[in-house]
């Protein structure tokens, strides 16, 4: 007779087993469904949806009322300040106000009215974007790396007459790529007059946020709710991959609210009793801009949770997390590589200390493998508890996605941090998620089954020899959760999405024995970094080559974090004769000859650290990295 565990993960579903994490669909092709959507089969996609709870608009209402009037946004303007909090009604009031204003100044309730959101994580992005749904319009994230040119195109293209702009930076990037459409620039926080002076002599007007919020509120506007299929958002890409070239212009996905919805209900779903709750506190530090961050507000927001956002500055991250404490954290591999590097630099100190903290590392393994997950272990208080206080300490729920993580990684967090860590796979134009690994599933090196708004099939792609009946193929999907097409591009979409409606995603997939998927390779000759953009191998190829000690290059791409290639040509010359100091590949033996050059040779050349225990991981980002 067995006995209770509290830590042991449950998952509550009786078709559920580890072993067999979602189902077949016989037929001439190899389709999976979720377990947790038994319409799957029968290609209905919206049952975990609930009728009144199918737009964003309404989404965030039913959170107002989870929250029974908690608090909802957190932010602090310093490291030194504590946070301070708006609750759900007031968040409400102000996004009322907010949609109100845009409508008094000119702009009218419906789709054709897009309004850009140029700022970092802070409320007002969420106040602007609720009061847009207020009114049925959409917004349209703006971001950095965008570019100026691109920035201008996605302005001209959807027409912008207002921008909502964080400070005076971003203020003065519209003004270097504002088109003839935009008017108004509003401004989250105070900028010079000069710079208010520049703007209207370009004819444009500089507003603050607080008094269009003060417009609003003087010029009540009747609300004008969106439907399920209205499109909520659109998403644009620096630089756009489509087939094996780069678009020279951006394409933007278009995402209705029942996308979005449907996509995060369906993670919700498969969470159970994991998934989030009214006293949850997600930490927000990864870009608005992108779908994954607001699918995970979006899940708080739906349960009555709170959202604290960053002070703005990434070096302070770690003090923002022990101040707010969260106990949901999105996070990306770059943010985990990072950590992860520092506890083994710390662990390596002493012989003694690397010893007791592999035992302990160990140990904890061992309980995952067992279905364990728990933080009150002697080892997590002796040895693990450093590590957990980096996030705050408090964190119980951890989305890991935009990029691979390295499986040694994820094992060492799931172990360390005693939270459960998810891992999914999807792209813009599914919303974020298509699949999400399963609470409680200590094996790393895949993302798990698919959600319960869509199903996922592999197609054959003969030119690199993938077939499905292999289990191999260009992974493809079909259900709730895929966009409605490129923005002024039907040519494109017509080939993103086929007759079927099955959408392409480009990437090579592999299912497991268990029934999870496992991507393997691209289909695309454009790799894609952890920060969401895309790079062409030989434009790297080129930059590479520029070196006096290289003469050649392949440039190739993998999906798993440490690989480097092998069997590289003899060709490459390393004049200094010299191994650099501390240099891992340099100094290790194991490593054939030719990377061990390369890498060195990037080393000396670049002055850049590429390579940390991962060997080139391609989430560290830029050229080397992805060799």
């Amino acid at each position: 007779m067995g006995y209770y565990n509290p830590n042991l993960v449950h998952i509550p579903l009786e078709s559920f087993t580890y072993k067999t994490q979602s189902d077949a669909i016989n037929g001439p092709q190899t389709i999976r469904t979720s377990k947790w959507n038994r319409g799957g089969k029968d290609w209905e996609f919206h049952g975990h949806v609930p009728k009144e709870c199918r737009t964003l608009f309404e989404a965030f209402r039913q959170g107002a009322t989870n929250s029974a009037g908690g608090l909802c946004l957190g932010w602090r303007n310093s490291g030194l300040l504590p946070f301070q909090w708006l609750t759900y009604n007031e968040v409400l009031l102000r996004a009322q106000n907010f949609g109100s204003g845009l409508i008094s100044m000119g702009l009218s309730p419906g789709v054709h009215s897009m309004v850009g959101i140029y700022a970092r994580n802070c409320p007002e992005w969420v106040i602007a974007e609720q009061g847009m749904y207020c009114y049925s319009m959409v917004n349209v994230p703006l971001y950095d790396s965008l570019g100026p040119e691109a920035r201008a195109f996605v302005m001209a293209e959807c027409e912008m007459r207002i921008v909502v702009a964080f400070d005076e930076a971003n203020v003065r990037s519209i003004l270097t790529s504002a088109p003839a459409c935009l008017k108004v620039i509003v401004t989250v926080r105070d900028v010079k007059p000069r710079l208010v002076e520049e703007a209207d002599s370009l004819g444009l007007k500089v507003v603050r946020f607080s008094e269009v919020e003060k417009f609003g509120a003087l010029h009540k506007r009747e609300e004008v709710a969106p439907l399920p299929d209205t499109t909520a958002t659109i998403c644009f890409s620096r630089l756009a991959a489509f087939g094996d070239t780069l678009l020279g212009k951006p394409k933007g996905v278009m995402l209705s609210h029942l996308n979005i919805v449907s996509a995060t209900l369906a993670c919700t779903l498969q969470l159970g009793q994991y998934a989030p709750n009214a006293q949850d506190i997600l930490f927000s530090f990864l870009p608005l801009a992108h779908t994954l961050e607001r699918c995970c507000e979006l899940s708080v927001f739906l349960a009555g949770g709170a959202v604290g956002f960053y002070s703005g500055n990434l070096h302070t991250l770690t003090a923002d997390m022990k101040a707010l404490k969260p106990t949901i954290l999105p996070a990306v591999p770059r943010f985990l590589n990072r950590m992860y590097d520092a506890c083994v630099t710390t662990a390596n100190k002493t012989s003694f200390f690397r010893h007791i903290f592999n035992f302990a590392l160990s140990s904890k393994t061992e309980e995952l493998y067992k279905g364990i997950v728990r933080r009150d272990s002697l080892w997590d208080k002796l040895v693990f508890w450093s590590v957990r206080h980096r996030v705050g300490g408090s964190v119980r729920l951890m989305i890991v996605g935009s990029a691979p993580l390295a499986g040694n990684v994820l094992t060492f967090m799931r172990a360390a941090l005693g939270c459960i860590i998810l891992e999914g796979y999807g792209q813009t134009e599914c919303v974020a998620p298509c699949t999400l690994t399963t609470p409680g599933d200590p094996q790393p090196d895949h993302v798990g089954p698919p959600l319960a708004c869509n199903n996922i099939k592999l197609a054959d792609v003969p030119d690199m020899e993938y077939f499905s009946v292999r289990g191999q193929g260009e992974v493809c999907v079909i259900g709730s959760n895929v966009f409605q097409g490129y923005f002024r591009d039907p040519e494109r979409t017509r080939l993103a999405v086929d007759e079927e409606g099955w959408l392409h995603t480009g990437d090579i997939g592999e299912w497991q024995l268990n029934g999870s998927l496992k991507i393997i390779d691209r289909k695309k000759q454009i790799f894609k970094l952890s920060q969401g953009e895309y790079v062409a191998p030989d434009s790297v190829e080129e930059t590479v080559r520029r070196s006096d000690y290289i003469s050649q290059v392949p440039v190739g791409g993998h999906p798993c974090p440490g690989v480097c290639p092998r069997g590289l040509p003899q060709v490459l010359r390393h004049r200094r004769g010299r191994a650099r100091p501390g240099c891992d590949l340099c100094l290790g033996e194991a490593a054939p000859p030719a990377q061990r050059l390369l890498h060195c040779t990037l080393q000396h050349e670049g002055g850049k650290e590429v390579h940390n225990g991962r060997h080139g991981a391609p989430q560290q980002g830029g050229g080397p990295g992805l060799l």
